[in-house]
């Protein structure tokens, strides 16, 4: 029986979600890159006796692509929760994934490393996919006196001090790498402080922080300091890896359905166009105007089928008088295609354009101007057509199509951010 159709995972971070032919979910995965990771499942050796068992069952590979390794774990605790798939409890290991324990239910709190967040009245931050880099962060903040709290584990407060033996006899409190609070060389107060510094941290309050890592990082390697640049070099991946953000607002049971089906639309779109690879990252294009006058374009962008403002684009139409549409997204695709050819940034896995056949062809002599290679397509829209190049025959899909869902989207956000730039340019000149 043949097994299942890998070839619309993308080149992402996200989870992965392997049915059998029922459409049970008999695993889920996370993975840096989806399409690499699965691939390593259907091998012609399979690496151990949970992959050999596995992989034949599989029928139906579903993905959701997320921001980071780190939301990719927190939809993985997820979607394993809710559907407790087989071979996830029989191959679980019985480990949690790291957080960062600062005891604020101690007079004088710690910080460590814990595998389970408890109701403790502690604070608690992470979860961290990795525990290596955050050990090793934690041990650099701690020598650098950046969140300098006690590092022992002795239990005291200030109902109940440490006896003055175990002050003599503590190593940290000699050489003076502990603030000594136990000793009374820090305020109770201002130990607080200290423990709130730490929290703000955590909370990924330190851009500071990293910059001046990173400049000490490019003297030390200049000095030829290569250990310390090493060092530094590994503090600073461990705050990226410690200040990576999560959506946790998205990581809700309701959300679940609308990201699988936005990956889903990814599937069916690559699909209906014959494209190579699953169109992950989109580039849509639209054009407004008002009786040909302030034209102005929209660019908008969406990844795994949910929009991405961050690449957002708004163009005003220079070099087109009048009402020409053709021209003007000639004009706003090619200055798009030079800045993404004069930056080296990796290219859109689809332009999709608002409009026809003749809005595409404009399309396309533009990319060919350039030159870039990016796949084209358009939607018309009243029939609600796709176009692509060299087809004379349109794609049409039924209205319960992902695809379709997908498409529709994608472009009726492109004419909302098009229509609010241009009218945001016909007030500033009603004001003038």
């Amino acid at each position: 029986m043949p097994g299942p159709s890998r070839s619309h995972l993308p080149h992402a971070t996200g989870v992965y979600i392997m049915r059998d032919a029922s459409g049970e979910v008999l695993y889920v995965g996370k993975a840096i890159d989806l399409a690499r990771r699965v691939a390593q499942y259907f091998s012609e050796k399979p690496k151990d006796l949970k992959t050999s068992l596995l992989a034949p069952l599989v029928r139906r590979i579903d993905y959701v692509a997320c921001a980071s390794e780190r939301e990719a774990l927190v939809w993985e605790r997820r979607l394993i929760g809710r559907h407790q798939p087989f071979f996830n409890a029989m191959w679980k290991d019985g480990k949690d994934y790291p957080w960062v324990r600062l005891s604020l239910d101690e007079d004088y709190p710690r910080l460590s490393v814990v595998r389970r967040r408890r109701r403790d009245g502690s604070r608690y931050f992470g979860p961290y996919p990795k525990v290596t880099p955050v050990r090793g962060l934690l041990r650099s903040l701690w020598k650098r006196r950046l969140v300098p709290l006690r590092p022992c584990d002795y239990s005291f407060s200030r109902e109940k001090p440490l006896p003055q033996a175990k002050i003599k006899s503590c190593l940290y409190y000699h050489t003076g790498e502990c603030p000594a609070p136990c000793a009374g060389k820090v305020s109770y107060a201002g130990y607080r402080r200290i423990a709130d510094d730490a929290a703000l941290f955590f909370e990924g309050r330190y851009a500071r922080l990293k910059g001046s890592m990173a400049r000490a990082m490019k003297a030390a390697s200049k000095r030829m300091d290569y250990e310390e640049a090493a060092r530094l070099r590994d503090n600073v991946e461990g705050l990226e890896h410690m200040g990576e953000r999560v959506r946790y607002a998205e990581v809700r049971p309701g959300k679940v359905a609308e990201r699988l089906e936005a990956s889903s639309g990814v599937t069916a779109l690559q699909a209906a166009l014959g494209l190579a690879k699953p169109p992950h990252h989109i580039e849509c294009f639209d054009i407004s105007h008002l009786f040909g006058k302030q034209t102005v374009a929209s660019m908008v962008c969406f990844t795994a089928g949910a929009p991405h403002k961050a690449h957002y684009r708004r163009f005003r139409v220079r070099t087109v008088a009048g009402i020409d549409d053709f021209a003007s997204m000639a004009e706003v695709v090619a200055r798009r295609a030079r800045a993404l050819k004069e930056e080296g940034a990796p290219l859109p896995d689809l332009f999709l354009i608002d409009g026809g056949k003749g809005q595409l062809a404009a399309a396309e002599q533009a990319l060919a101007s350039v030159p870039l290679k990016v796949p084209l397509a358009s939607l018309a829209k009243r029939e609600e057509e796709l176009f692509v190049p060299g087809k004379p025959e349109s794609v049409r899909l039924s209205a319960g199509d992902p695809a379709r869902r997908l498409v529709e989207r994608v472009r009726d956000e492109a004419h909302r951010f098009a229509v609010t730039y241009h009218r945001l340019l016909r007030g500033k000149q009603l004001l003038k």
